[in-house]
């Protein structure tokens, strides 16, 4: 398996954004830039570029959702 690069610049800032009708947390590693989506499982998506081998992001659907569940829960 070919390695691949993660959180190498670690002068890049985060970038997030959520959307709260779809209760979806985009986040990105230095500036959004397009990439390939990696569906993980369980709503979580890893966004990668395939040129540089580096992941760029990742997506995660039902936040709010999950954060509810862990506060009722703990």
């Amino acid at each position: 398996m070919e390695a691949i690069k993660l959180f190498e610049n670690k002068k890049a800032h985060l970038d997030w954004e959520y959307d709260e009708e779809a209760d979806t947390l985009y986040l990105s590693f230095g500036k959004p830039r397009a990439a390939l989506g990696v569906d993980v499982g369980e709503g979580m998506i890893l966004r990668y570029d395939e040129k540089v081998k580096e992941v760029v992001g990742l997506t995660i659907v039902g936040v709010g959702r999950r954060l509810e569940n862990y506060v009722r829960h703990h």
